[in-house]
């Protein structure tokens, strides 16, 4: 008997120690895989996606590769802010109760493209509002979390950030709507965010990173969008990579002991990156974001 009580107490230590990382977009592409592959590798893995069909499939495929797997869904339509306040609630008191109030990675995922112009409950356009705006809540919203474990925050990001401005008086597109335009906007704040988050919080522990997957055969271009962007879509995704290759990427940024110095990843190696991508403006889009947020990143 107290051979068994010894084991079980051993067994409880390692679950307790066991990194956890949250991972938005979770039920399927890059944000599937990639919970898979992090799993694979240790670590306890909360996902985050749009429906509750779509968690219970994701989950259940998790498990079917491995049946120990430290996996917890929750649904959240983090396009609405207040859809992304209150599963942010909900995962804290997760954190609180079984991962000693420390989140080790947050993963900004969820993505989405549009064919025209469409805007959330708050009246933001689409891609603005679950690119970019979702991560930037979400993240202030677990801040404390990832502080404890001098955690980590990666971005989805996309080679199209370059060769494009914010558009300062217009951010959301909403006059001389291009949908490609927005979908560009919305990455290149994926890498502002990031620079902003290690100008506030490198010495808080704290390591924000993007992630450029390449072109992936995944079903982005085929969600809410018209008929033509899905026909495009369909043809060029089959010359993608399968969400396995850029999973190793996050693993790669996950699995360092050290966080690595740089910001941009591809293929698990630094890629340069937009000159845009300057702590000016960085600034800019954290003071912007805050507004349209109603939030206020505390400096340290």
């Amino acid at each position: 008997m107290l051979g068994a009580g010894l084991d079980t107490s051993r067994e409880m230590t390692q679950e307790v120690k066991m990194k956890t990382i949250l991972i938005t977009g979770a039920s399927s592409g890059i944000g599937l895989e990639t919970a898979r592959t992090l799993i694979r590798q240790g670590y306890s893995v909360i996902g985050v996606a749009r429906s509750e069909a779509n968690c219970d499939r994701a989950k259940e495929m998790i498990l079917s590769d491995n049946p120990n797997a430290k996996i917890i869904f929750f649904m959240a339509d983090l396009m609405q802010q207040r859809e992304v306040v209150r599963v942010a609630e909900e995962i804290t008191l997760y954190l609180n109760e079984k991962c000693s109030g420390e989140l080790y990675a947050l993963i900004n995922n969820a993505g989405c493209v549009r064919s025209w112009y469409m805007t959330t409950d708050e009246g933001y356009e689409q891609q603005f509002a679950l690119n970019h705006l979702a991560g930037f809540l979400l993240t202030h919203k677990l801040l404390p979390a990832l502080i404890k474990a001098q955690g980590r925050v990666i971005m989805t990001g996309s080679e199209s950030h370059k060769g494009i401005k914010v558009r300062w008086d217009n951010i959301m597109l909403s006059r001389r709507y291009n949908p490609l335009t927005a979908y560009k906007q919305s990455k290149l704040c994926n890498i502002l965010f990031a620079k902003g988050l290690n100008d506030r919080y490198a010495a808080a522990g704290i390591r924000a990173y993007v992630v450029d997957p390449g072109l992936v055969n995944t079903d982005i271009g085929s969600k809410e969008t018209g008929a033509l962007v899905n026909f495009i879509w369909s043809v060029r995704k089959r010359y993608g990579v399968p969400p396995s290759v850029p999973a190793k990427t996050y693993e790669f940024l996950c699995e360092q002991k050290f966080p690595p110095d740089g910001l941009y990843y591809y293929f698990c190696k630094e890629k340069n990156y937009s000159k845009q991508v300057t702590s000016q403006n960085a600034d800019r889009l954290f003071e912007l974001s805050e507004r349209l947020c109603d939030i206020r990143y505390e400096k340290v």
